[in-house]
């Protein structure tokens, strides 16, 4: 079979880690079984639909590297198809016109409520039922069209994910197909679109499970092969409940803003329901060898912002120093410091990258690379005591008259200061990093001041060495 699989978001918000995660698995499942991914806009809702969504979609996929073969399809450029098929359904008698209004149907779900029964549209508007009632058609008002659902037996389907699946027909009613305005609906149009696509494999969130039956029933009712389902669980929250922005999850762009890697992202959103052994870190390439729907799990998945941190900061230590060096330029300058005057920026995020979880945290630990931060009143005094004072003068002095200016040379600097003074090594490293840095933590002094460099650690040294 050539797999086929297609991501079918609508545009009226931004991309979500949900709909992210299903346009991955789409992609990933075509891409291990070298077949082709269809990228269609599902844009009928047209009081919320925007091309700013639209444009939001394509950037998010863009920047995950989930690429596309075919489209996008849009698939308010497809209403004349929509119609024809429509008029294919009437012709066979599997689908027929309604003009019920919107009060009649108000009167009618209103009424079934009453007696505690469940509102659907009755099917008053089929030709058999409508001949006997007398009712004729209105010229008035343009007419829905509505699918003739069978009231007997069930839709059966072995779902990829959560195997066998059966609905007794008898609980759905007659859905409408084609809005009067000649709109498809959703279970209409994305059935038409999957038969012209020729969509094999539908992969989507299980939200959709209760979809699945009615478009069984247009698929066959068109004569058309039946696509594979998997319907993946959902994302919740910590509390269980479902995902949503006070969990911490956003916008895939502003995951891209606030610093992640793209793969990090992928990886976190591969593992959040899906697992290849016990493996937790991996990079994109892999997840596509590896993806199938076998290990897809069957429950709900719970979204955990500090896995991803965690996930990200393991991605960001196998990223290339020039590539995370681009990517915290702009951070830097965002914090007002200068990348260009100071050390190599290259060289800086290989002492720092092990320890950040983000681009901005890596910034912010460059920072005092690039302009000196003045430590605060109380880490200063904490660490800079009367003891401290005279053994980081004869250190200023060392460093200085040093021949050379490396991590060696350094530490024998360090190490002659210390050995005629009778403090312990974080009795002068502390100080020493505090009014070079301003900080209280960092890599390996010793590695810091090297890439500073003599003249800017001397400056540093003598603003409060020299005022005394």
């Amino acid at each position: 079979m050539n797999v086929r699989t297609r991501f079918a978001p609508s545009p009226t918000g931004y991309l979500h880690v949900g709909g992210a995660r299903t346009a991955l698995y789409s992609w990933a499942y075509a891409r291990r079984n070298h077949g082709k991914f269809i990228l269609r806009i599902e844009d009928t809702d047209l009081e919320r639909s925007t091309e700013q969504s639209v444009n939001a979609i394509l950037e998010s996929l863009k920047w995950l590297g989930i690429d596309w073969d075919e489209g996008p399809f849009f698939q308010m450029q497809r209403l004349a198809r929509y119609r024809e098929v429509a008029e294919q359904l009437i012709a066979s008698g599997h689908a027929y016109r309604c003009w019920a209004t919107k009060e009649e149907l108000d009167s009618l779900r209103e009424a079934q409520r009453a007696r505690g029964d469940k509102p659907r549209y009755d099917g008053r508007w089929r030709p058999e039922r409508a001949k006997a009632a007398g009712l004729a058609a209105p010229r008035d008002r343009p007419p829905v069209v509505r699918f003739r659902t069978p009231e007997e037996g069930e839709s059966l389907w072995n779902d990829l994910v959560k195997g066998p699946i059966s609905f007794p027909n008898a609980e759905l009613d007659d859905l409408v197909l084609l809005r009067s305005d000649g709109v498809p609906t959703y279970n209409f149009g994305v059935v038409v679109d999957d038969i012209d696509m020729s969509v094999t494999h539908v992969i989507r969130g299980d939200d959709h499970v209760n979809n699945t039956p009615r478009q069984l029933h247009i698929f066959r009712a068109l004569g058309a092969g039946l696509p594979r389902f998997a319907h993946v669980p959902m994302i919740l929250g910590a509390d269980d409940e479902r995902l949503s922005k006070r969990h911490g999850a956003v916008s895939v762009t502003q995951y891209r803003d606030d610093g992640y890697l793209p793969e990090a992202l992928v990886n976190y959103l591969a593992r959040l329901g899906w697992s290849h052994g016990d493996e937790e870190l991996f990079s994109t390439a892999q997840l596509v060898s590896w993806f199938d729907l076998e290990h897809v799990s069957r429950s709900a998945a719970q979204f955990d912002p500090g896995k991803l941190a965690w996930l990200n900061q393991q991605h960001m230590k196998h990223a290339s120093n020039e590539r995370l060096a681009a990517l915290a330029e702009p951070a830097l300058r965002a914090l007002g410091a200068d990348p260009l005057r100071g050390p190599p920026l290259e060289r800086v995020v290989a002492l720092l990258k092990d320890r950040a979880t983000t681009v901005p945290h890596l910034a912010e630990a460059a920072r005092f690379f690039y302009e000196h931060e003045s430590p605060s009143p109380a880490l200063l005094g904490e660490h800079l005591t009367d003891a401290a004072r005279p053994v980081l003068r004869a250190l200023k002095a060392k460093l200085a008259e040093s021949p050379g200016w490396d991590r060696q040379a350094i530490s024998a600097a360090i190490k002659h200061a210390l050995a005629s003074s009778g403090l312990k090594m974080p009795q002068l490293a502390m100080p020493l990093r505090v009014l070079v840095t301003g900080r209280a933590q960092t890599p390996a002094i010793d590695a810091v001041l090297e890439l500073l460099g003599r003249e800017t650690v001397l400056a540093r040294l003598a603003h409060y060495l020299d005022s005394d």
